[in-house]
Order: structure tokens, then C-alpha cells, then sequence
């Protein structure tokens, strides 16, 4: 089963055109992708009335990139999928907002410095996390971060943990835990299995 989650973020790109952000606002569910019916959305931003494009599609399953067309407030699947292959998750997972500040060291020349971030976490599980964050005096996270040291505000408290670079764009980065602190590793695990 394929489960489109209310609340997550979608990411719509189109050809000569800025990324464009939809927020689901109901969830939709389905035994394969290409049979999700229309996802309601809200577009951020710019108001668009219709646009085409690659959507990367975060589900219960994992991640893929699929064609779409946005129009009248529904995202609706309309094409194959990009990629044969969906990217699965394995740990139990959880969407939200969750606060987040800390410290990304970064791998530039002449070698390695640290720099400030704060912003969100917008996706969480036991392995790892989808931080959506900015560097002080910027407006994207700096290229080429390594890890980040990171304070979360969790329901529970704050979670602190050090995580590694898997991919990022602009203000997003995706990673995985190279440490969390024991207590907040047994937080989590409850947290994220209690959907």
C-alpha cells in the first residue's frame, strides 16, 4: 500500500521554471503509484493554475520521481515513473515539523569549517532525517556539508544528534544518523512506531 501522508511536501520541477512546493493537504492512499488518485495540494508561493513536471513523491513506501501535472489545487500522476526503482525506507518513520538549530561542517578549500543552521526537520525516522534549514545569512545551506550536529525539538524533548550527509538541495538535506543519544534513540523508535 502507498500512502501519500496529509501535511508532507511535495517538490514539483518543470523545465526553465523555479521548484515549486506543495503541501498535501489531505492523504491519499493506493496499491501502486501510477494508481494514486489526484493529491489535493496547496501550492507555496507563486499562484499557478496548471503546470507539468517531475514531482518527487514522498510516500510511506519511499521516495520516487514521477511525472505530474498541477491544476486546480490537484496533483495528479500522468505519467511512468522516472526511475525504475523506488527508494525504499526501512526504518518506521514519521512526518512533521519539528524545530531544529545546530552546526554543519562543511567540506570546501581550502578545508573544513563549521556553519550555524537552523530550520526544520520535515521528515524523521530510526535511521535518519529530512532537515529543511538555512545558514545564518543565507538563504540555502551552504554545498558540500559532511554532517550536521543538531538540536530537534521533539514531543519529548529535544533530541540531539549527529547526522550524515546523504543528498541535498539547496535548503534541503537528507540524512542518516551517525550518532543519537541513547535516550532519545528509544524516544524515537516509540515515537515513530506510534502512528
Amino acid at each position: 500500500m502507498i500512502v501519500v501522508p496529509a501535511g508532507s511536501t511535495l517538490t514539483l520541477r518543470s523545465p526553465g521554471e523555479p521548484d515549486l512546493a506543495l503541501i498535501v493537504l489531505a492523504e491519499v492512499r493506493a496499491d501502486f503509484v501510477a494508481g494514486l488518485p489526484p493529491i489535493p495540494v496547496l501550492g507555496l508561493g507563486e499562484s499557478v493554475t496548471r503546470r507539468t513536471g517531475i514531482v518527487e513523491l514522498a510516500t510511506s513506501a519511499g521516495v520516487t520521481w514521477i511525472e505530474a501535472e498541477l491544476r486546480g489545487g490537484r496533483l495528479t500522476i500522468a505519467g511512468d515513473l522516472t526511475t525504475d526503482v523506488v527508494q525504499r525506507r526501512e526504518a518506521a518513520r514519521r512526518p512533521g515539523t519539528y524545530a531544529a538549530t545546530g552546526t554543519a561542517q562543511v567540506d570546501s578549500e581550502p578545508g573544513r569549517r563549521l556553519v550555524p543552521v537552523s530550520g526544520r526537520v520535515e521528515d524523521v525516522s530510526t535511521g535518519g532525517l529530512l532537515l529543511r534549514a538555512t545558514a545564518t545569512g543565507s538563504p540555502h545551506l551552504p554545498a558540500g556539508i559532511v554532517r550536521t550536529l543538531l538540536h530537534v525539538s521533539m514531543p519529548w524533548g529535544d533530541m540531539t544528534a549527529a547526522v550524515a550527509t546523504v543528498d541535498q538541495i539547496a535548503d534541503q538535506l537528507r540524512g542518516a544518523y551517525e550518532w543519537i543519544d541513547p535516550v532519545d534513540s528509544d524516544a524515537l523508535r516509540e515515537f515513530c512506531a506510534s502512528r
